[in-house]
């Protein structure tokens, strides 16, 4: 990567941005042999194997993926995701304990009010303890990403927002999804680097009304144009940014018909192997997202310092699994 000096002013010139190179490397055989044995293992250990094998996963996928000739790594281990998952499973048991005592008790509706006032109580709670542990336990050249994000705040900016969007009958939706992923997208640091997010709830409404209803008029075939569009809105609406206002900005060249391509593949891979090809179709979905993604600035990542601490309680990280909510 070359880096441009800032010159003089006698000699003053526009300064060019710099090109970053991001791609993934992972192959469908090697992944579908981590895979296989994560299964197995899983399956002789009655599930206890289970973090063990997500962290192997992890540990693999970060190894592939490439940043300007450097791999990432994930440092994250099965011991600190098995006290997470107990932890985990713990929260759980307690909150369908005192529904089905509640049930016993002949109250059912006091019952679903506390189960589902629980489930919408973790949910922060996972997403907060997902990203703290995750970008953790990731690193690029030695140097840590982290999260700064506070749990309180988090937890008043979900339940506002929540509340918004059920007296608009849904409609705020667009308006409470941009607000949380920039508030967390905000709070994500890469060294001495910050995230910064610029997605706003009135585009992303329209975006979803116009894929909504040309979804609809097309009988299905606009899905793929739709999740295209989504996909290069959360990345182009993403930078990383220096405390000397230099950037990085992120622009993805993917089109409806380029994800048409990859799901229609995808999903005949899935067919007829009988699921048996799923890491090849992770493995190509990686590359192409990565293949169709840009980046450009002038942040010299030289210059790169450490400053986030490590976080090892992996308990929000399994309750965002057992919520199926994924990490952004």
């Amino acid at each position: 990567m070359d880096i441009i000096a800032t010159p003089t002013a006698e000699t003053a010139v526009p300064q060019t941005p710099s090109r970053y190179d991001f791609s993934f490397h992972g192959q469908g055989g090697e992944y579908f042999g981590v895979i296989i044995v994560n299964w197995l293992l899983s399956i002789i250990t009655l599930g206890l194997y289970y973090p063990w094998a997500k962290a192997r996963q992890l540990q693999y996928l970060y190894a592939a993926t490439e940043f300007n000739a450097s791999r990432f790594s994930f440092h994250g281990t099965g011991k600190e995701m098995f006290k997470g998952f107990i932890k985990a499973i713990f929260i759980f048991a307690v909150l369908f304990g005192l529904f089905f005592t509640l049930v016993l008790m002949q109250k059912p509706i006091a019952g679903i009010i506390i189960l589902y006032a629980g489930l919408l109580a973790i949910i922060p709670l996972a997403i907060h303890g997902s990203y703290k542990y995750r970008l953790s336990r990731t690193s690029w050249r030695g140097i840590r990403f982290g999260y700064r994000g506070d749990r309180t705040e988090l937890y008043k900016l979900f339940f506002k927002n929540i509340f918004l969007t059920i007296i608009t009958l849904g409609i705020y939706g667009a308006w409470m999804a941009m607000n949380l992923r920039k508030y967390l997208m905000n709070n994500v640091r890469f060294g001495n680097l910050k995230f910064n997010y610029n997605g706003d709830g009135g585009d992303f409404f329209v975006l979803n009304l116009k894929g909504y209803f040309l979804t609809i008029f097309t009988i299905g075939i606009y899905m793929f144009w739709w999740q295209a569009s989504l996909l290069k809105y959360y990345i182009d609406n993403l930078s990383i940014n220096d405390e000397n206002g230099n950037k990085i900005t992120m622009k993805s060249m993917v089109t409806g018909g380029d994800f048409f391509g990859l799901i229609i593949v995808n999903l005949l891979i899935i067919v007829f192997t009988f699921g048996l090809g799923y890491a090849w179709v992770v493995t190509r979905t990686l590359k192409f997202i990565f293949a169709k993604c840009e980046l450009s600035g002038n942040i010299d990542l030289l210059d790169l310092v450490q400053s986030e601490q490590s976080y090892v309680d992996a308990t929000g990280e399994d309750l965002s699994d057992i919520l199926d909510l994924g990490i952004v």
